[in-house]
């Protein structure tokens, strides 16, 4: 229900989102679990705007000060801190080194040209994570040099690297059985978490978040409510990183999956008779698992079964793969998958879909021969004599 007047509302999955109009007339979200601390991010993230804009009129100031200044006040209470953290890095370990050099000291068309023009060169990066420090790059001088007459000069000019479909990691059908089978008679019973993983898709980080209260034995479904993260801690003292646990990928990530009855009939074996609803399933207390040590479990099933390495994702990469080859919709697999939109999918998947093109053709090119011999054994009453 919302607070009048306020903008901020309770969510069905208990948290409390808070909106701010921003200038562009879309609406900026913020979550958190209580209302007080809903309205504190809210004036702290509107503090903030108000410095980062106040200080980013004066574009005369050195770059590497803008970029620090849109990294502490223009993003921070904007994203999740897996987010932010990706963007840190990528500032500090790309952008404000090439920044700090001579002659670069300063947001012009050159300097910006050269920097895209440098990491673009750069053999050391995929194709992907070129697109990804850009990406962040563009943003972030989009929100510097908004307003400015050099927005368009600048800005408009970046050209994001061609997106050449890469070759991403799937398990073969035999890969999959053996992991699978590993999996099943694995003394650490934790490790069924994979075969739940082949069989919905889900990212590790959801899978740590489940809850016994996420699965509906009744109905067969699972709903996916929260991830976990590992991230650098930006606080002052304390541990260099924490664990933290919060909203899916996006608003589409929060998504009811249906259950093979295989696995239904796992998780009702598996489930403890006295297990607390509130408990995540693969701790089995109210602290989660850390994704980085169920990686390590991982890592240990794929020796023992002789498996090539893989990253942990290829299993969700497999799952989408071995859907396609089952003639399962775009659309379907993609919300089950929680992408954002189906056109994420089919830039992901191109290579599958184009398998089940070659299907799909050599399906109507057996029609045409089975049509074709049919017409040669017709018999043709005009040439019958008696």
């Amino acid at each position: 229900m919302a607070r009048r007047g306020e903008n901020v509302y309770k969510r069905k999955d208990g948290r409390w989102e808070g909106r701010i109009l921003k200038q562009d007339g879309k609406y900026q979200y913020i979550y958190a679990k209580t209302y007080k601390e809903v309205k504190e991010k809210k004036k702290k993230y509107q503090e903030n705007i108000k410095h980062f804009n106040k200080e980013r009129t004066n574009i005369s100031k050195n770059s590497v000060e803008l970029f620090d200044l849109w990294l502490k006040n223009g993003i921070a209470e904007r994203v999740k801190p897996s987010t932010y953290e990706n963007y840190h890095s990528c500032m500090q370990k790309y952008v404000i080194p090439f920044f700090k050099k001579s002659g670069n000291d300063r947001i012009t068309e050159i300097s910006v040209s050269q920097f895209v023009k440098s990491i673009k060169n750069n053999s050391s990066l995929s194709e992907s994570y070129k697109r990804k420090i850009i990406s962040i790059f563009k943003m972030a001088l989009g929100e510097i040099l908004r307003n400015s007459a050099d927005y368009s000069l600048i800005v408009g000019n970046i050209k994001l690297p061609k997106s050449d479909n890469e070759v991403i990691q799937v398990f073969s059908v035999r890969e999959q059985r053996i992991v699978e089978k590993t999996a099943l008679h694995w003394r650490d019973k934790r490790a069924l978490g994979i075969l739940l993983c082949f069989y919905t898709g889900i990212r590790l980080g959801e899978l740590c978040g489940l809850k016994w209260s996420d699965i509906d034995l009744e109905a067969g479904t699972m709903s996916i409510l929260r991830t976990v993260s590992r991230t650098k801690n930006f606080q002052e003292g304390g541990n260099k990183t924490v664990l933290l646990v919060g909203k899916p990928k996006s608003r589409k990530s929060i998504r009811k999956i249906p259950l093979p009855d295989f696995l239904l009939k796992i998780l009702k074996e598996g489930k403890p008779h006295s297990a607390n609803e509130n408990n995540y399933i693969l701790s089995g207390t109210d602290i989660p698992m850390d994704p980085r040590t169920y990686q390590k479990l991982y890592k240990r099933i794929l020796m023992h079964a002789e498996i090539k390495d893989r990253k942990f994702h290829a299993i969700r990469h497999t799952f989408a793969t071995r859907a396609l080859e089952l003639g399962i919709d775009i659309k379907t697999l993609s919300e089950i998958l929680g992408h954002s939109n189906v056109s994420i999918t089919l830039n992901i998947y191109a290579h599958s879909l184009m398998e089940q093109k070659k299907v799909a053709i050599d399906r109507l090119n057996k029609m045409h021969i089975k049509h074709m011999e049919m017409d040669l054994f017709t018999v043709n009453n005009s040439v019958i004599s008696i």
